[in-house]
């Protein structure tokens, strides 16, 4: 698509969406690969006023359900085969007799917001055909010819009274509870954010345009924020691949030039594996972001540098950055200043109070781009009485204003990229027969960051096996929360607090410790 097309794609879709009944505020929920279908989505879906609920292809039924109640979805645009997910099947399965009502009757008890289903055919390889479409689905292109009869005036009218500050999307991250979190960004978060990232990429597209090729799904913030970031703001390419394939990505590389790949740690293992690799024309990548794999490529040759950053899904990635390609001598380990208009305060997570610089305590941002609250959460709840969201991660800020993270103080595992919530994987792993105690944690990894790791002890007379139990889980959680390993201890091993709670810290170095050992054997 050209530029005027995704112009024209996407006020297609706010026609459609205002036929359809969505004002101000209406909650349209995106369940697709990457594909130019979303990104008309959810521009259209802000030009019709409403707000983009971001729902993950890698969600099981049940976390399906949960999201898609959570960020209370009136319409549902979703790609009916994803691989060998068939997400009309889950939808009838989650709901019998949801689908196949007439579409005017449409009437949900589980989802009680769910007015309208919209099925997209799949553009997935190896996708098995999909079941029948119940008669409540409406295909694509019928919705779209739904909206005809609205003109563009409406639709501009529109746009001019959709505010900054009006809610403009919903991402859903692991926290520290046993359930994602829904964070509502406004639509000010998602512009501003794409503006600053050619800025801290030091994008030079004269010389070096962007062709931003990506195989990770739009429904994480960190994608859609750099991705259409670094390419849409700079008149630059999106070359888009529905689920992360090596031989296809380095295909694509190699065919459309690609000069800015959207790669997350753990893939590049995948890419270097393939029977591609070798022979594989790189040539034009020079924005190379995460990780030294590539720079072994016999064709790269590149000297721009990826800078360290600090951010959250809260604030929508980066809250303080260094510029890329800065000398490292000029920036010293830290993780930069903070972006214009946001604000940090480093305080001790005992008492709230804000320490001296250089003095170490919890990370406190806020600023233009953090997010308007947490869904089902009160504001008191969510904010310091100064508005300032407490991030649980740990740090100190030197005399130049400079950030210098040092890990988080609370228990989520950041592997490949995503947040896991130990507790919602110990939450599962707890029903299985047999098991006793169960810690998850995150065990330092070198591609993927940390990786995932179950510690369990068993019932006194109980037998577990690493395998059923992995497949137990794969069966309830997406792929990337399902254990890597799986230790069994006895419950003397375990050290614990006076209340009972296994001391998570000295358990992961335990941890670390057992799985070197088992691979130095």
């Amino acid at each position: 698509w050209t530029y005027a097309e995704l112009w024209e794609r996407s006020v297609e879709v706010a026609r459609a969406l205002i036929a359809a009944g969505v004002g101000k505020d209406s909650r349209v929920g995106i369940l697709m690969t990457n594909r130019p279908e979303y990104l008309a989505s959810v521009f259209g879906i802000a030009l019709a006023g409403g707000v983009t609920v971001s729902l993950s292809t890698f969600s099981t039924p049940l976390e399906l359900e949960y999201l898609m109640q959570a960020g209370a979805v009136s319409i549902l645009l979703y790609e009916r085969q994803v691989l060998n997910k068939d997400f009309g099947a889950i939808l009838g399965e989650l709901e019998p007799g949801i689908l196949t009502a007439a579409p005017a009757a449409l009437a949900s008890t589980k989802f009680p917001f769910l007015r309208r289903v919209i099925a997209l055919d799949s553009v997935t390889r190896n996708a098995s055909p999909a079941a029948a479409d119940g008669a409540a689905v409406e295909k694509w292109t019928d919705f779209l010819a739904t909206g005809s009869a609205v003109g563009a005036d409406r639709v501009a009218a529109r746009a001019a009274a959709t505010h900054p500050s009006d809610t403009g999307a919903i991402f859903f991250s692991s926290g520290t509870t046993a359930l994602p979190k829904g964070i509502v960004h406004a639509q000010r978060a998602l512009a501003i954010q794409w503006w600053r990232w050619p800025r801290i990429m030091d994008i030079d597209a004269g010389r070096f345009p962007v062709r931003c090729w990506t195989g990770n799904g739009f429904f994480w913030s960190g994608n859609i924020s750099m991705v259409l970031g670094n390419a849409l703001t700079t008149g630059g390419a999106v070359v888009l691949q529905p689920v992360f394939q090596a031989d296809a990505a380095l295909d694509l590389m190699e065919k459309e030039r690609v000069s800015f790949p959207s790669v997350r740690p753990h893939q590049w293992a995948r890419l270097e594996a393939s029977g591609k690799w070798a022979s594989a024309d790189l040539s034009s990548l020079h924005y190379v972001t995460y990780g030294m794999t590539l720079f072994n490529h016999p064709t790269v040759r590149t000297d721009w540098k990826m800078c360290p950053a600090y951010g959250t899904t809260e604030t929508l990635t980066i809250n303080t950055a260094v510029e890329a390609n800065t000398p490292e001598d000029e920036y010293r380990g830290s993780h930069g200043k903070p972006l214009p208009g946001n604000i940090l305060k480093i305080f001790d997570p005992d008492t709230g109070e804000t320490v001296p610089r250089g003095q170490r305590g919890e990370v406190g941002i806020k600023g233009p781009t953090l997010m308007m609250g947490y869904i089902g959460k009160p504001i008191e709840e969510t904010f310091d009485d100064e508005g300032f969201f407490c991030t649980g991660d740990g740090g100190y800020v030197d005399d130049q204003g400079r950030l210098f993270w040092e890990g988080r103080l609370t228990e989520i595992i950041k592997t490949g990229g995503a947040n896991v919530s130990p507790i919602e994987i110990d939450a599962v792993i707890a029903t299985f027969p047999g098991v006793k105690i169960t810690q998850t944690v995150g065990v330092p990894h070198e591609t993927l960051g940390e990786m995932v790791v179950s510690c369990i002890v068993a019932q006194e007379g109980s037998t577990l096996d690493a395998a059923e139990l992995t497949r137990f889980v794969k069966e309830r959680l997406a792929s990337f929360k399902v254990p890597r390993a799986i230790l069994f201890f006895r419950e003397d091993e375990l050290a614990v607090t006076g209340s009972g709670k296994v001391k998570f810290r000295i358990l992961r170095d335990i941890a670390a410790e057992r799985l070197a050992a088992q691979s130095a054997g």
